[in-house]
């Protein structure tokens, strides 16, 4: 019985690092991953149905970007009395924007990330989760620069190594882009669904558009190239895979040294998030890095190596002991409308 990554043949391996890096956007896309890892179609897919069904992968989908969608979004850190954090985490979870809700092992212990649409106020529904949540603090913590973004674990362990896709960076986020039409709404919406694991997984999201395969293709390669879509690509469960450690390393750098540190450790193969975010009298740390290992020991050797080749020596490793809540964000639901609604907020334009 599979019960890590560790357990799967190497070509299977192999395959799941292909498609944390791309999945491609091809009729066939199972045939052209499974001839990277020497395998034939039936077999690609039959390995795709076991890794799935063994909980390994979340979800092979468009991974969208959400401030290029007129979404505005933050991590958030609340501090909430022990007695009362999974009731807190219920209450916090259930607002349709929501997507990851962790419990840390911090005096700041409950973390969650927040998407509301344009036209909602960030700062309104965040006060609305205080009340409800009881919390007794809570920060924004918005990326204020994107050094590194790509939750890409090697399956492998460093014997086979996949280019994948042109990295999403800074110059996306940055980007000026029209405003999203009906038409593109609708595109995100059956994109942003989890495709089967069939001979043709895009033939269902092209005739639900009423367009041709090749023209949905044409139309993920243009938002991809804009930065709308990071890359279409498979996530794994980083805790089923065998990679159970998850430490956010969070470092105390000097204004003056934070742009020259965020690219040293994005340049960390470890690393899968790096972003520089904003101080508060309670939270000295400003640049974040997120790694995932198999167990704590071995995090504690990689962010103990990044603070040497740094020079910083104030840093701190949260540890995740809980997971409330983790999915992908959905986009033009109307979900959130809903919750708006409900609070007595403003709708945006969700």
């Amino acid at each position: 019985m599979i019960q890590t990554v560790a357990d799967l043949r190497p070509k299977v391996q192999q395959l799941l690092n292909e498609i944390q890096q791309e999945f491609p956007l091809d009729q066939r896309p199972f045939e052209i991953l499974g001839k990277r890892a020497g395998m034939d179609e039936a077999e690609t897919l039959d390995a795709m149905r076991e890794v799935k069904d063994a909980g390994m992968l979340r979800q092979i989908s468009a991974i969208f970007d959400t401030r290029s969608l007129g979404y505005a979004s933050s991590l958030v850190a609340a501090r909430v009395l022990e007695a009362d954090l999974d009731k807190a985490a219920k209450i916090i979870g259930r607002h349709p924007g929501v997507s990851h809700n962790y419990a840390r092992k911090h005096d700041f212990n409950l973390w969650f990330t927040i998407a509301v649409p344009a036209g909602s106020s960030l700062q309104e529904h965040v006060d609305v989760l205080k009340a409800e949540s009881g919390a007794e603090a809570i920060r924004l913590l918005p990326t204020l620069k994107l050094f590194k973004i790509g939750m890409k674990l090697d399956t492998t362990f460093g014997k086979k190594a996949s280019p994948g896709a042109p990295a999403y960076s800074e110059k996306h986020r940055k980007s000026d882009l029209p405003p999203v039409t009906e038409r593109d709404r609708a595109f995100v919406r059956v994109m942003q669904e989890d495709l089967d694991i069939c001979a043709e997984p895009f033939a269902a999201a092209a005739n639900g558009l009423g367009v041709r395969q090749d023209e949905l293709f044409a139309w993920c390669r243009a938002w991809q190239a804009q930065g709308r879509i990071r890359r279409v690509a498979g996530i794994l469960n980083h805790r089923k895979a065998g990679f159970e450690a998850n430490g956010m390393g969070v470092w105390a750098v000097p204004e003056a040294r934070t742009a020259e540190v965020g690219a040293l450790f994005a340049a960390e193969p470890a690393v899968t998030h790096c972003y520089l975010r904003p101080t508060y009298p309670d939270w000295r740390f400003n640049v974040f890095t997120m790694v995932h290992a198999d167990d704590t020991a071995r995090c504690e050797e990689i962010l103990r190596g990044m603070s040497q080749r740094s020079g910083v020596a104030d840093y701190g490793v949260l540890y995740s002991y809980k997971e409330f809540k983790k999915v992908r964000q959905l986009y033009f639901t109307g979900a959130i409308a809903r919750w708006e609604q409900a609070h007595g907020l403003k709708p945006g334009a969700d």
